[in-house]
């Protein structure tokens, strides 16, 4: 396989789980409430817990961009 579409893979990679991570946070941020109600039917959750999960979760998801997306396409930009 060619370093130009392996490089290619990474960067739609990239850019496709950062638009994840900004309409998750766009909705958490607009539909908080409802958000907070919905998952309060299945899990017993204060408002404080809710933010905590969600929000560490969305740090682990950005750090795994991180590290299997933009990290190996810098590497493949550099060499």
């Amino acid at each position: 396989m060619p370093i130009e579409t392996v490089r290619e893979f990474f960067l739609w990679c990239t850019v496709i789980n950062y638009a994840v991570v900004l309409c998750w946070f766009i909705l958490f941020s607009l539909a908080h409430e409802w958000m907070h109600r919905l998952h309060s039917r299945w899990f017993c959750l204060s408002i404080e817990k809710f933010d905590t999960v969600h929000y560490t979760a969305m740090a682990i998801y950005k750090i795994g961009i991180l590290l299997f997306n933009l990290v190996p396409l810098i590497a493949l930009l550099i060499v």
